[in-house]
């Protein structure tokens, strides 16, 4: 017989006088009233996984209680990324860990080219990732911008000098694109001429920083979360900002992380066609 045992996260403390209180995974701390139910036969129920004897009606009534609350599962738990693919472009001092850290979470990891982006459109369990260590040339994301809508997900990130740019996860229409973001860095600063004049390559060489082996693990991991929050559809634990509204920048100098809130640009609408005069 499979039977529950504590949640992932979760655990029972033995306070002071002897009483059982359970530590939620997000560390609060809940006092349990076991009733006639002795703290170590609790504790020998909810720890000792397959097989032993049958529940005692009150032991029975208190572990579907701690069932009912989420403290208390029965199945593994499987990891958050299982039954997703993702395919990875890009640097591979960006895509290595990535791959690794997304391997380790469930996801079946497919390299990809540019050329396959047309045939992954329309997939809702699958996300594109394209990683850059350097800036973005024109147009190169231009194809991989049209997939969210027909609810393929779209990761990036990308370097510019010093800076790592991870921009928000998009998986459904009207989510934030790469364009987008173009858009509203060029409207938030005054150097709007001189940035798009960086972008478009007028600029000298590049001299770095590259990532290093903690900056690119850093970056990975900020990337796996964001596939995390987009498989799971759970509300951000502790983010102040969703994954798919949140510009992220990571200083490779410090590995300082700072998040900026960013929304989807609306279509423009067409002038109106100008109306003749009729003279009387």
């Amino acid at each position: 017989m499979n039977r529950s045992r504590l949640a992932p996260g979760a655990g029972i403390v033995t306070a002071p006088g002897g009483r059982p209180v359970l530590r939620t995974p997000e560390g609060e701390f809940l006092r349990v009233d076991t009733g006639r139910v002795g703290t170590a036969e609790l504790i020998d129920r909810l720890t000792a996984g397959e097989g032993g004897r049958a529940d005692s009606t009150e032991l029975g009534r208190l572990v579907a209680a701690f069932e009912e609350a989420g403290h208390a599962v029965t199945a593994p738990v499987r990891p958050p990324l299982a039954g997703r693919t993702v395919h990875l472009l890009g640097d591979r001092v960006l895509t290595a860990p990535l791959s690794r850290y997304a391997t380790a979470e469930g996801a079946e990891v497919r390299a990809a080219t540019a050329d396959d982006l047309a045939g992954l459109a329309g997939r809702r369990d699958t996300a594109v990732v394209w990683c850059l260590d350097s800036p973005v040339p024109a147009g190169l994301w231009d194809a991989a911008d049209r997939l969210p809508a027909r609810h393929t997900a779209w990761l990036r990130c990308h370097r510019e000098g010093a800076h790592t740019w991870i921009e928000p996860l998009a998986s459904a229409p009207g989510d934030v694109t790469a364009a987008h973001i173009r858009l509203r860095r060029l409207a938030a600063t005054a150097a709007h001429h001189e940035l798009a004049a960086y972008w478009a390559g007028h600029r000298t060489p590049d001299t770095g920083p590259h990532p290093t082996e903690a900056s690119a693990a850093l970056i990975a991991a900020l990337l796996t979360a964001d596939l995390i929050a987009w498989a799971t559809g759970a509300p951000p634990r502790g983010a102040a900002l969703p994954a798919r509204r949140r510009l992220r920048r990571i200083d490779l100098r410090d590995l300082t992380v700072t998040e900026h809130p960013v929304l989807p640009v609306p279509e423009v609408a067409p002038l109106p066609a100008p109306t003749a005069r009729v003279r009387t």
